[in-house]
């Protein structure tokens, strides 16, 4: 199952999968969009990997890790889940709603496009 989780509740749901290992955000978004805007670890592990390359990069991913994908508004991070799951991923979280609502409910400061 693939959890959809606010980033307003965020550290709730890293607190429940916390006997997994440490929780990892993977920001989907391409290079350009990270230029743009992106967060900042805090209380958790941050890695970029863009969507098109998951695939090939998937061995630098620990299944067994709590993972919460990121993209702009939920979409492709919810495909990317769906992905990792698919792949015996068992502890994964799609955060609805993206880096946009990342912006208005967790840290204003993250640049809005």
């Amino acid at each position: 199952m693939i959890d959809q989780v606010r980033p307003s509740q965020l550290t709730p749901w890293f607190a429940s999968v916390a006997e997994h290992g440490a929780p990892l955000v993977l920001d989907v978004r391409e290079p350009h969009e990270l230029a743009v805007a992106s967060v900042q670890a805090d209380g958790f592990e941050l890695l970029a990997i863009p969507m098109g390359t998951v695939p090939q990069r998937l061995t630098e991913l620990d299944a067994s890790r709590p993972v919460a994908c990121l993209c702009h508004h939920g979409a492709r991070s919810m495909q990317v889940a769906m992905f990792l799951h698919s792949h015996g991923f068992t502890h994964v979280a799609n955060i609805a709603g993206g880096i946009d609502a990342w912006s208005a409910e967790r840290d204003a400061s993250v640049a809005r496009y």
